[in-house]
């Protein structure tokens, strides 16, 4: 999170905003279709070294944001990364990442989310419980990948391990 890319300081912290949760291209289409509003955090998950086979940048929806004057009244929550021009509340980066079970996984449309991004915090107000029947049914998605792309998903450690390729590329 680049916290100096928030021109107002009301979103600096925010309690129990509702969820949706999306891939980046559900993500442009809603924010494009006037599916999301103000106040609402969209998470973007599955865009990280793991699920990739790239980390992908977030970049179309920051700028969808940006254009659409959302960028200071919604949140973006991501395991994929963002350019050095993203500005608004949008987190990036987090881990573990979907593609490893991490909680972003686990995000349901509704559930709510609380921020505060000067304590470096980030919650998913959902009850433990909830959380560990969601994580018991979560299964990693499948996609198809051959070749080098296919070594690569296979092999990527997640972001918060650097991404690099775990031993075994080109067996």
């Amino acid at each position: 999170m680049k916290q100096s890319g928030l021109r107002f300081r009301n979103m600096l912290a925010t309690a129990g905003l509702p969820a949706s949760s999306r891939g980046m291209e559900d993500a442009v289409k809603a924010f494009m279709g006037d599916v999301v509003k103000p106040g609402d955090v969209v998470v973007v998950r599955y865009e990280a070294p793991r699920a990739g086979p790239v980390c992908g940048r977030c970049t179309r929806i920051t700028s969808v944001m940006v254009g659409m004057g959302l960028d200071e009244h919604c949140g973006l929550v991501t395991d994929g990364r963002f350019s050095g021009s993203t500005r608004g509340p949008c987190i990036g980066h987090i881990s573990p990442e979907a593609a490893e079970g991490g909680p972003l996984a686990l995000v349901r449309e509704g559930d709510l989310i609380d921020y505060d991004i000067p304590n470096r915090r980030l919650d998913l107000l959902v009850p433990t419980e909830e959380l560990a029947r969601r994580r018991a049914a979560w299964q990693a998605p499948k996609r198809k990948l051959k070749g080098i792309l296919g070594s690569v998903r296979r092999l990527a450690e997640s972001a918060s391990k650097g991404a690099i390729l775990r031993e075994g590329f080109g067996e």
